[in-house]
């Protein structure tokens, strides 16, 4: 009888357990966004850097001010990825604490809400801020000739 009670407490947190799964796989979709992002700012970095050194003076200065939008670009992005992969890492610690929890047979609740929700703010944070590099690269972009 024991053990259908061990069987019956393991395959509820199971199923507690596949939301945070399921997170999981909308993050590393979302880092996969984020990472080849980063690629195309690095990218068009070294495209420009090996420009400069055919460039008059005046290209030479509209290439260095693009430059440093791309390294401000690739710094939020950077955070962006370091804050979805905290989330990511959170979210794992709250499984295994839910499966420790089972196993184990202690009240694990607190620490599971409250990394929850550390990991809540990262992922929100990390959103705000690819928004925020998303943002800058349109607004330096012009869609027209002058």
């Amino acid at each position: 009888m024991d053990t259908f009670f061990q069987v019956s407490s393991i395959s509820q947190v199971i199923q507690l357990a596949v939301a945070p799964v399921f997170l999981l796989a909308g993050i590393s979709g979302a880092l996969m966004v984020m990472s080849n992002r980063l690629g195309r700012i690095v990218d068009r970095g070294r495209y420009l850097k090996e420009s400069k050194k055919e460039a008059d003076k005046e290209e030479i200065q509209s290439i260095r001010e693009e430059l440093n939008r791309l390294d401000t670009r690739a710094n939020w992005t950077n955070w962006a990825i370091t804050l979805a992969t905290a989330c990511a890492l959170l979210i794992c610690l709250v499984i295994v604490l839910l499966f420790l929890g089972a196993v184990l047979n202690f009240d694990a609740t607190i620490l599971i809400a409250c990394l929850f929700v550390v990991a809540m703010l990262c992922l929100s944070t990390a959103f705000i801020l690819f928004l925020r590099e998303i943002q800058m690269s349109t607004t330096a972009f012009q869609f027209h000739e002058d």
